[in-house]
């Protein structure tokens, strides 16, 4: 007999690089949300869409959950709410290696309020000694009624497989919602945006660290069949927009070109990619930059 067909949200949410981009990355199996080291790389709620013949989940990778202190932090956990009030299903990603504290009980607190199943994904198991999983599991056991505690390593994929099986369990019967061939409802404009402030991100290290937006304003395909996409960076002093640029504009030619190569790494053709660095000060307490700058999905 032919298994039922499931489908439905689910929602990824645990506290600033817990891992939860490697993790929808590694579910999906391609890139569709940028990382970093950096906390808070994830600003919006990325949704990766993942069919197979027997079901499909949507993946809704969140941003890290933190208590809000700006405007931009303020959309950030709204669009957290909003993930987990319409999901059918919430993996709470905790770092293995991490201490236990403050930031992962607000997170139980939030969890304690929506009657939908949550999974205990505990991450970097990679990274620990097998003494070490069977007393963190007990732990977190005592702390809340968990469906499922499922350890994974989100890098190397240990636990992946399983992961998804067990997801198929507990997923609705009902249709595939998107066509099966599509991997994410956002656009491209916002893809590229998002791998060209993921260069940022690993270029600037500490020196940028959240002051930085990306707007994709022009992408147009040649007669060459090479793909021009034209982008601002937007930074809140003038100081990091020198940053950005660097000495006789190094900075800038080497945050261009990575990205270029990852966009076509992920296209397949070649990318002509031009960026222009702006400068917006306080631009993440200004509703009407952040919706200029597309700070989080409409």
């Amino acid at each position: 007999m032919d298994k039922e067909y499931k489908s439905g949200l689910v929602a990824i949410i645990g506290r600033p690089n817990a891992g939860k981009s490697t993790l929808l990355n590694q579910l999906m199996g391609q890139k569709l949300a940028i990382t970093s080291d950096k906390p808070q790389t994830t600003r919006n709620s990325i949704r990766g869409i993942y069919t197979t013949d027997e079901m499909q989940a949507v993946f809704i990778d969140t941003p890290g959950v933190q208590k809000p202190k700006d405007a931009l932090n303020q959309r950030m956990m709204r669009s957290v709410k909003d993930s987990l009030e319409g999901s059918d299903l919430l993996l709470y990603l905790v770092d293995g290696t991490s201490e236990f504290g403050g930031g992962e009980e607000y997170i139980l607190n939030i969890l304690s309020a929506p009657k939908t199943p949550v999974f205990l994904i505990i991450n970097k198991i990679d990274l620990l000694k097998p003494e070490q999983l069977l007393p963190l599991i007990a732990f977190y056991s005592q702390k809340f009624n968990f469906a499922e505690i499922i350890p994974v390593s989100a890098l190397t994929g240990d636990g992946s497989e399983l992961l998804k099986k067990v997801i198929y369990q507990y997923l609705p019967v009902g249709p595939q919602y998107y066509p099966p061939d599509l991997l994410s409802d956002h656009t491209e404009e916002h893809l590229f945006g998002e791998l060209i402030r993921e260069q940022i991100l690993r270029k600037t290290e500490d020196e940028i660290p959240h002051s930085v937006a990306v707007k994709v304003e022009r992408v147009e395909e040649r007669a060459s069949g090479c793909l021009y996409i034209a982008a601002v960076i937007y930074v809140e002093r003038a100081s990091q927009k020198g940053i950005i640029i660097g000495k006789g504009g190094a900075k800038l030619k080497s945050i261009a070109t990575a990205a270029r190569q990852e966009i076509e790494r992920i296209l397949g053709c070649g990318v002509y990619l031009e960026l222009l660095v702006k400068q917006k000060k306080n631009w993440r307490n200004d509703e009407r930059i952040l919706r200029d700058i597309d700070c989080e999905n409409e």
